[in-house]
């Protein structure tokens, strides 16, 4: 893609939803995030210093000047590299969703929530993410740098959690609630929807409903006061991280 002005706008434009639902296409900012996602998505266009392309001569790309880039970002600090990929066409599966966990998130609105909790999945070997609606978008530029190239391998969803688990009906479905059973204790499955909600708020009333296993992670000890509430990217490694140790 050749580098004018215009082009230097649309990149930067990428920042908004509205133009990347629009243009189907979304920016990838770093050495980490663009090595770990090129090959994965269809290539728009690669941008990045002179001295960044000799050293990684397998990247095609087009040179771009340190104020170029910096016009392009939308990170408070421009890299040496940006990457314009295509979004891919990504569905449900059926087969997936029964036959493994799914995280299951209900309006995260934080980028670095979202982007901490696909590395989660990806570590933990958990490659599908529905969220609600309400949740942020998971090509924000700021989600894309916090997954760390994860964006390449966890495959992430939107759709009415309502809609969702009336169709699966039958698959169990975990969330956390202070209200809930001590996890540690609790019986899991290796099948199911493993809930988590909005860093204010929880999980919504309405998604509540549907909640056929409520756990709790409990504090150490029990009985002092403690901090009210643990940051979802931590909740969810914990839940996760339990979940898997179970399989073991």
């Amino acid at each position: 893609m050749e580098l004018t002005g215009n082009t230097i706008k649309w990149v930067h434009s990428l920042g908004r939803k509205k133009v990347r639902v629009q243009d189907r296409c979304f920016a990838a900012e770093g050495t980490k995030c663009v090595l770990d996602t090129y090959g994965k998505f269809r290539v728009r266009g690669i941008f990045a210093t002179a001295e960044w392309l000799a050293s990684h001569p397998e990247v095609d790309g087009t040179v771009a000047s340190r104020l170029q880039l910096d016009r392009m970002s939308n990170l408070t600090t421009a890299s040496d590299v940006i990457a314009v990929y295509e979004m891919p066409d990504v569905r449900l599966d059926e087969v997936d969703l029964r036959s493994g966990l799914t995280i299951v998130l209900d309006g995260v609105q934080d980028p670095g929530n979202l982007g901490t909790i696909m590395r989660i999945a990806d570590w933990f070997g958990i490659y599908n993410i529905v969220c609600s609606e309400g949740t942020v978008d998971v090509y924000n530029p700021k989600v894309v740098q916090a997954t760390m190239g994860a964006i390449s391998r966890v495959r992430v969803f939107y759709t009415s959690l309502h809609v969702l688990f009336e169709r699966y009906a039958d698959l169990p479905v975990f969330g956390t609630f202070l209200e809930g059973e001590n996890i540690y204790g609790a019986d899991l499955s290796e099948t199911g929807f493993i809930v988590m909600g909005n860093e204010g708020t929880g999980i919504s009333p309405e998604v509540k409903q549907f909640a056929t296993r409520k756990l709790l992670i409990p504090s150490w000890p029990g009985d002092v006061p403690t901090s009210e509430s643990l940051n979802v990217g931590m909740a969810t490694a914990i839940v996760v991280s339990e979940f898997r140790r179970r399989m073991r």
